[in-house]
């Protein structure tokens, strides 16, 4: 349901749109299902050279199987790409190497290359990953044994990483008291995306956890913007204007409150929600972009601290730019979020994924501009991946043959 205060609007700039859907549905999904899989193992790879050469890595991440999962279920559910077969096996190999093969609860964080765990770390960010991954893959299959794994994995979550009544603890063991937000984002995306897929409230529950220990405790009183870390207490970590600030977080959070409220129709604070969502959107736009680019960093009071890039903070403002411009009634306001669009989905394709990379790109830049990385992380797609179906509509889309 969408929010009372928002209304549809006309879609953003169509020559952008139609770029960003041909460039994902012709060359981003190819590359990363063919280049991108490693069919003899039924995993991911976690990087690629850029001429689409695998780069063998000494660990392979559970969140990166994760991401790419979900990102492949999602465009087979989208009706755009269908790689999801070697997504659903890549998720029964990723079950059986790293859920509990320690033989302990939970899932290990890597597995090396021989296949079997290299690092037994339980990291929050990853659990997160795997029940988005999970969700999406039940979306698509209706298998109901893989809501099984999700309730014995939140079971698992909640038994290695509670901390109290408030949150969670970011990995087990830990080597810092620090409290990060990071990780309870993409618990709460997670949670979204299972609860709309099965209508079942205990996953709204927990979103709702989620959302209220945020407002409470990581976004700051005086600035609205959500903070990376606290201390061990729940309390902010430095004096103001001194803690970390990730203005592509801003955007994700903005965007993830808007999810909230969608789904959320009983809930009692939704006008207040949606002051905060525009609050971390206009905040984010004022304080961290830079020569027409989301910076890596700010502080809680603006001030810019990194003024080098990634691409990920690139797409999680396209997708809430997307994301608003559909449901935002037409005023001024709207015409320089759709300038802000045409700007950066220019920037994102001469800088990020030029047509040379044919589907790849430049995942870091540092302040001068300069490529920061020699390979291509399979990681961003997911993101990616997030901003460029905002723009999918029946007559952009060329549906390509099933693999």
């Amino acid at each position: 349901m969408t929010h009372s205060l928002v209304e549809k609007q006309p879609s953003l700039d169509t020559d952008s749109s139609i770029q960003w859907t041909d460039w994902m549905v012709q060359k981003a999904l190819p590359l990363w299902s063919t280049a991108g899989y490693d069919r003899a193992r039924r995993l991911y790879h976690e990087r690629l050279t850029f001429d689409a050469t695998p780069i063998v890595t000494s660990d392979l991440r559970l969140m990166v199987q994760a991401r790419q999962i979900a990102t492949f279920c999602r465009a087979s559910l989208d009706g755009v790409f269908n790689a999801s077969r070697d997504a659903l096996d890549c998720l029964a190999e990723v079950q059986n190497r790293f859920w509990r093969s320690d033989n302990q609860p939970g899932w290990v964080f890597a597995l090396g290359v021989d296949g079997r765990p290299s690092k037994t770390t339980r990291d929050l960010y990853a659990h997160a990953f795997i029940l988005y991954a999970y969700a999406w893959a039940y979306n698509l299959s209706r298998d109901r044994n893989l809501l099984k794994i999700v309730n014995e994995t939140i079971k698992e979550i909640e038994s290695i990483f509670q901390e109290g009544v408030e949150g969670f603890l970011s990995e087990v063991p830990g080597y810092n008291s620090m409290r990060c937000q990071n990780p309870h984002m993409h618990l709460l995306e997670a949670y979204l995306v299972l609860f709309e897929v099965t209508e079942d409230q205990f996953y709204l529950d927990k979103a709702q956890h989620i959302v209220e220990l945020v407002n409470n405790r990581f976004i700051n009183s005086r600035s609205g913007m959500v903070m990376e870390f606290l201390s061990s207490d729940w309390t902010p970590c430095k004096e103001f204007g001194s803690n970390s600030v990730e203005p592509g977080h801003l955007f994700e959070w903005s965007w993830l409150m808007s999810e909230f409220i969608r789904l959320s129709s009983e809930y009692p604070h939704r006008k207040s929600l949606y002051s905060i969502s525009e609050r971390l959107f206009t905040s984010g736009v004022e304080y961290g972009i830079v020569h027409g680019m989301v910076c890596d960093g700010i502080t809680d009071d603006g001030t810019i601290t990194h003024t080098s890039t990634r691409i990920w903070p690139q797409t999680e403002l396209i997708r809430l730019l997307a994301y608003r411009s559909k449901r935002l009634t037409i005023n001024l306001k709207n015409v320089a979020e759709n300038y802000l669009f045409v700007t950066m989905t220019r920037i994102f394709f001469s800088s990020y994924a030029p047509n040379s990379l044919q589907g790849g790109w430049f995942d870091r830049r540092n302040a001068k501009g300069n490529i920061t990385v020699d390979h291509m992380p399979a990681s961003s797609l997911y993101h990616i991946y997030g901003a460029a179906r905002e723009f999918f509509s029946s007559d952009q889309v060329i549906r390509l043959p099933k693999i």
